[in-house]
């Protein structure tokens, strides 16, 4: 039996556990957490860093693995990349996954290679960052990331320099290698910034799963709370953001699988690749281009991750689909969460994370969702007018 190794078993992933089982791959899972729930499916657990890198190279040698996998993690991706160019394993470029899971390396890359990219610099410390700002080296607004985090951990946009000196804490906090970006944020054309995952077999992008970005303003503006298909995006700017991707994946040598990205495209036009993952995304992307293309996009990335061919088969899109991500607007203890009489026609899928008596925190980024409802509109007029007040349709009730 072929063996793969799954790095991070938290509760989205357990999905490609599950998978890979079907699949009939003997599973061992690399997580940190004592506590991950992705260790009571895996056929083999080990407490293991997923960014240990050395340390996850002695499990895939001790295990043998045919087969590694980071699935929706952008930590664990130069791992997975790390692990299979030393065992010669399949894989993307280790190089190309790092400067993918690095923002100031990105913004580099795209700016050494033609593509459109804000001024940005990256940081080691604070004062070196506040003299910048100071001297007016960048124009305003500007957003504040660390380089190495996901779902908008740390993030923050700033239309002056007031709160700067906070933003940058905020943004140092949250960055495992202690260095942040400053970058001149950049305003969309579209009511929605683009992000979704894209699939790539032998080189080329074989699934375009592009769609409109959802954000919550009474929260945390910067984190997705979800996704909706089609995109709302002019003919030609969706064809130029398609060709600028594909340029990307060229100049990168990435071969397969799934990769995750977030564009904006300006008001002159311009396609601006805000940041791409080398892995699924996270909070179900994967199953809801499922229920938009009639692909499963789990079982082809761990196949591609095993050295096998997917079958790429996409059908006609179904559209006026979505997701949301459940989210609390304040930390409180969980009793349940309701839905108004008018929306519930349109779910067909809801996963809860939390139970009630669970503690929910405040929704300033991607990993204190409490879940996640899929829905199936039947027309966009119902689907814009529903996301658009959908906090007016979904209430989470607290414990007293």
């Amino acid at each position: 039996m072929k063996k793969i190794l799954l790095l991070g078993g938290s509760a989205q992933q357990i999905i490609a556990i599950e998978t890979a089982k079907r699949l009939g791959y003997y599973t061992v899972l690399c997580d940190y957490l004592t506590d991950n729930p992705g260790q009571y499916h895996a056929d083999k657990f080990y407490l293991v860093s997923t960014t240990d890198k050395e340390a996850v190279l002695e499990v895939a040698k001790s295990e043998k693995v045919d087969g590694v996998l980071a699935y929706a993690s952008d930590p664990a991706a130069p791992t997975a990349a790390y692990v299979a160019e030393k065992l010669g394993l399949p894989g993307n470029p280790y190089d190309s996954v790092e400067i993918l899971c690095n923002k100031d390396r990105f913004r580099k890359f795209l700016a050494e290679n033609g593509f459109c990219t804000p001024k940005a610099k990256g940081y080691d410390n604070p004062h070196s960052a506040l003299n910048d700002i100071e001297k007016n080296f960048f124009n305003m607004p500007v957003i504040i990331k660390p380089v190495d985090s996901s779902g908008s951990k740390g993030a923050t946009v700033l239309h002056c320099c007031e709160n700067f000196e906070k933003a940058l804490e905020f943004a140092f906090s949250f960055s495992r290698c202690k260095r942040v970006v400053v970058e001149e944020f950049i305003e969309k054309k579209h009511p929605y910034l683009v992000g979704g995952d894209i699939f790539v077999q032998d080189g080329k992008v074989v699934i375009w799963g592009l769609m409109n970005c959802h954000r919550d303003c009474n929260v945390n503006p910067l984190v997705p709370v979800g996704k909706s298909f089609p995109p709302e995006l002019a003919e030609e700017d969706l064809e130029k953001a398609k060709s600028v991707l594909q340029n990307m994946v060229n100049r990168l040598h990435i071969g397969f699988g799934a990769m995750n990205i977030e564009l904006v495209v300006d008001g002159k036009g311009d396609v601006f690749l805000i940041d791409v993952g080398p892995r699924s995304g996270g909070n179900m992307i994967p199953d809801l281009l499922g229920y938009i293309f009639g692909i499963d996009m789990v079982e082809m990335t761990i196949q591609a991750a095993m050295g096998e061919m997917p079958n790429v088969t996409v059908n006609e899109p179904v559209l006026y689909c979505a997701t949301h991500n459940l989210h609390a607007a304040r930390s409180g203890i969980f009793n349940k969460i309701r839905y108004s009489e008018q929306i519930k026609k349109y779910i067909v899928r809801e996963c809860l994370y939390k139970k009630q008596g669970d503690r929910v925190e405040y929704f300033d980024n991607a990993a204190k969702a409490l879940g996640i409802v899929f829905f199936k509109f039947d027309n966009a007029e119902n689907m814009a007018k529903i996301l658009g007040n959908i906090n007016e349709h979904i209430m989470i009730e607290y414990k007293k």
